[in-house]
């Protein structure tokens, strides 16, 4: 797998990728229904975010066909000042079970020390986002704790798992 900039043509991918139902579970939009529209508009706002040095948003696709959006990844939060910076991913229902949401987050950890030189990288999911949380231990992030309603989510409030990494952790 690679990872690559998202293209306006990827906007079908992507949304029949978040689409799955364990997509929308564990993860937003904050809107319903859930449309390509969305996902187009999306594609716009990362963009800005990008270019304000805030985030930075990943199609994952296939190594041999980069045409073949297997998933998503994100820097987001960024704080050079503070050297931190939150990650995330998902992937689309062809991609699971293969190693591939181990195999992006090794690779956007690379990245984001070595390129963006931070100090700490910190990963958050569901309580009941298991594989997640194994995804992130298996690339050497330590578990921090629960933290109690944290964000809202799906009408109300969610708590999550904190990860954290720091560059000398990373397998």
């Amino acid at each position: 797998m690679a990872l690559r900039c998202w293209a306006t043509s990827d906007a079908r991918q992507w949304f029949e990728g978040f689409s799955d139902p364990l997509c929308l579970h564990f993860s937003w939009p904050l809107v319903e229904p859930f449309t390509i529209a969305h996902v187009q508009q999306d594609m716009v706002e990362h963009e800005k975010m990008r270019l304000r040095g805030e985030a930075i948003n990943f199609a994952v696709v296939e190594a041999t066909d980069h045409d073949l959006v297997l998933g998503g990844a994100s820097v987001y939060e960024v704080a050079l000042d503070q050297g931190r910076a939150a990650a995330g991913y998902w992937l689309a229902p062809h991609a699971r079970g293969r190693g591939l949401a181990t195999r992006t987050l090794r690779l956007l950890v690379g990245w984001v020390f070595d390129h963006l030189e931070l100090e700490r990288l910190e990963l958050t999911c569901a309580p009941d986002n298991i594989a997640s949380q194994r995804v992130a231990e298996r690339c050497g992030f330590a578990r921090e704790g629960v933290l109690r309603s944290y964000l809202p989510f799906q009408g109300g409030r969610r708590d999550s798992v904190m990860f954290s990494l720091l560059p000398g952790e990373r397998l």
